[in-house]
This record gives structure tokens, C-alpha cells and sequence, in this order.
């Protein structure tokens, strides 16, 4: 494939993915959107040489979890409150989706990218170990914990909503 049109080809295949696993990472769909054109940017800047859509999708899916990691490590995050109204764009889902969605990115980003990857994308655990360059009992462990923390979630969502209590969006 032509180096000058990798990014494109990239961005029109897997631009939607790399979008959905940034804001389920980071809950943010703003920083989501801007970490997405960050990877196309840096791709379409410093082409890189790909064996096949697997491979690139793999790097895709790895350079996205590393920088959602950093934006929250990042000061911004750590030092300041989070906005008050969802900006949602053109990204359009359900209320059940929303809600979901918004657990799985309350969760640690080791946590929140596989079980994205093992509940939306419907990957099997080789799958997940594969693309995320880990083992596949690392991969069981952190589906198994992710799932553990997900039901804790779930059982306190249900909890405070019986209650009549505002329901909580963050952990």
C-alpha cells in the first residue's frame, strides 16, 4: 500500500473503532475525538510500513489505549473537575448504550479497552491477547476482574436509583 494514503485508508476503515475504544477508554468524547485525529495525524505524518489490515488495526488499537493512558495520567485530568454537560457530537446511541458505556469508562483503562474489545467488538480472549500484544491469561484476568467491577458498578447504579438518590456517573 502507498505510504501517502495509509492514513487515509486507515482512517476511513477503522476510524469509527478508534473513535468508540478512545471514548470508551477515556469517557470523554471531546479528548476522544481529539486523541483519534492525533493517531491519524501522526500516521498520516510518520507513515508506517503494515503486513495487512490485522496488523494495522492492531497498532491502531495499541497506540489508542497507550494515549488514553496518558490523558489520564495528564495534569488536566488529575487536577481539574470534569464538565458538568456530556458532549455526545454526532455520536449517536441509545440511553442503555450511554449508560454502559460510561461504566466501562469508569473502569481503569487496562480494564475498560478489553472489555470494550470483549463486549462490543465481540473478540474472542486470543483475539484481544493478540491485538493488544498480552497474554491470554492476562486477558482472562482482566475480562474476569472488568466483569467483577462492572456488577459492583451495576449493583450500586441499581442501589442508589431505588433509593431515589441521583445516580452516580463516576466511581
Amino acid at each position: 500500500m502507498d505510504n501517502d494514503n495509509i492514513s487515509l485508508y486507515a482512517f476511513r476503515k477503522f476510524g469509527d473503532m478508534v473513535l468508540r475504544v478512545a471514548y470508551t477508554s477515556c469517557g470523554n468524547y471531546a479528548e476522544a475525538e481529539d486523541i483519534t485525529q492525533d493517531i491519524f495525524l501522526y500516521l498520516h505524518s510518520n507513515p508506517v510500513d503494515f503486513e495487512s489490515d490485522e496488523h494495522l488495526k492492531a497498532w491502531l488499537l495499541k497506540v489508542t489505549t497507550n494515549k488514553c493512558k496518558n490523558y489520564k495520567r495528564s495534569f488536566r485530568v488529575s487536577h481539574t473537575g470534569t464538565l458538568e454537560e456530556d458532549y455526545q457530537g454526532s455520536y449517536n446511541m441509545d440511553t442503555t448504550d450511554v449508560e454502559v458505556r460510561e461504566l466501562l469508562s469508569s473502569l481503569p483503562t487496562k480494564y475498560g479497552a478489553v472489555m470494550y474489545l470483549y463486549l462490543y467488538e465481540s473478540r474472542t480472549v486470543e483475539e484481544i491477547a493478540a491485538l493488544l500484544d498480552k497474554k491470554i491469561n492476562t486477558v482472562k484476568s482482566l475480562i474476569r476482574r472488568g466483569k467483577a467491577k462492572l456488577k459492583i458498578e451495576l449493583a450500586d447504579e441499581n442501589q442508589t436509583t431505588k433509593q431515589g438518590s441521583v445516580r452516580r456517573t463516576e466511581l
